[in-house]
């Protein structure tokens, strides 16, 4: 990706050098709180539908967009700066599985409008809001087989992938997103599909949005599915210079913080992310996760004292509570000091 000024969110990488940013939590885990049913998921739109729709979050954004928006407004005003659309599986090959493949753009046009007017909502001179338009790694792998008697075997290409991410690109620019975010990256491959696509609609529009790249560490071999160690990860992706790369999901931030000091090491010409789980999974919690926000927001506090963050929030089992505990905690310490900006072309704070 070329270095052309942002044409929108503009004002992230200079906020991003005064303070810690804060990114909103869960989605999936705030709407089971919700206890919503297949009526619910159904609407009258989708009454007639030959498939069952229930767990479908991202079909909200037309049959409950109340209970979305009313998810991005508790984040908002618990204090995060970002809030992610409702997109995690909003592409064609996520929405196959539902027989919705059809509706992807439409999906995302309708969920990045409704993170926008909650932006709007919330945003003032001294506190702007930005939209996060996100890509989620889709549940189909372009490097690992399916099959474990066939290594060769796919069930997904590259370019299938990429056109999935184009079209759901378009429908969140359309929408109103200030920034992409690829994220909860399991393998590199999909990723790289997200980022090409990406990077041609901002050829084929003449716009450029920030971009954000997460990857997830999926256990204690510092890895991610696909194989690389979050070093190597950085490297693979670093060409679409990115404003920021991460870290997010599978981990708690206890577990994730070894890899996450890796990976700011080894990043050093950009700014670094960070949206842990909420510990690890605790059927007992109410939100399915062992951290209370007390918790969560003292681990990440310890990260920001270490100087290892930019931009933090939450992802599986984060509520509001816990961006509002993490946004408290964080606001102490400044912001990571990054290297001359390579990729960026921010000029580094001083600590």
């Amino acid at each position: 990706m070329d270095a052309r000024p942002y044409t929108r969110a503009a004002a992230l990488p200079a906020l991003m050098r005064q303070r810690i940013v804060i990114l909103d939590g869960a989605m999936g885990t705030m709407i089971q709180r919700y206890k919503l049913g297949e009526a619910d998921y159904r609407g009258t739109r989708f009454a007639d539908h030959p498939q069952d729709l229930k767990g479908n979050n991202e079909l909200l954004v037309f049959t409950r967009p109340d209970v979305i928006t009313e998810i991005h407004e508790a984040y908002l005003a618990a204090g995060a700066d970002i809030i992610e659309t409702n997109t995690f599986g909003a592409t064609s090959v996520a929405q196959e599985d539902y027989g919705l493949a059809a509706l992807a753009r439409e999906m995302n046009v309708e969920a990045a409008r409704l993170a926008r007017a909650a932006c709007d909502k919330y945003s003032t001179p001294d506190k702007p809001r930005f939209v996060a338009g996100a890509f989620g790694p889709t549940p189909r792998t372009a490097s690992i087989s399916p099959d474990v008697n066939d290594p060769g075997a796919r069930n997904i290409d590259f370019d299938t992938l990429r056109a999935a991410y184009y079209e759901q690109a378009q429908g969140l620019l359309e929408g109103g997103a200030d920034i992409f975010l690829v994220e909860t990256i399991f393998d590199t491959l999909n990723a790289k599909a997200a980022i090409f696509a990406i990077d041609e609609l901002f050829e084929v529009t003449g716009e450029r949005l920030p971009v954000i790249i997460s990857g997830t560490v999926t256990d204690a071999s510092g890895r991610i599915l696909s194989g690389q160690t979050v070093s190597a990860f950085w490297h693979s992706v670093r060409h679409a210079r990115p404003i920021a790369v991460g870290l997010n999901c599978a981990l708690g931030a206890a577990l994730m913080r070894p890899y996450l000091e890796e990976l700011a090491k080894a990043a050093g010409d950009t700014f670094i992310s960070c949206y842990p789980n909420a510990g690890l999974p605790n059927p007992m919690s109410e939100t399915g996760f062992d951290e209370t926000p007390e918790v969560t927001g003292a681990l990440m506090e310890d990260f920001a004292r270490a100087g290892l963050l930019n931009i933090a929030g939450g992802c599986c089992g984060t509520t509001p509570e816990h961006i509002a505990a993490i946004a408290q905690r964080v606001g102490r310490y400044q912001p990571r000091c990054q290297a001359q900006g390579l990729f960026s072309g921010l000029v580094p704070r001083a600590a």
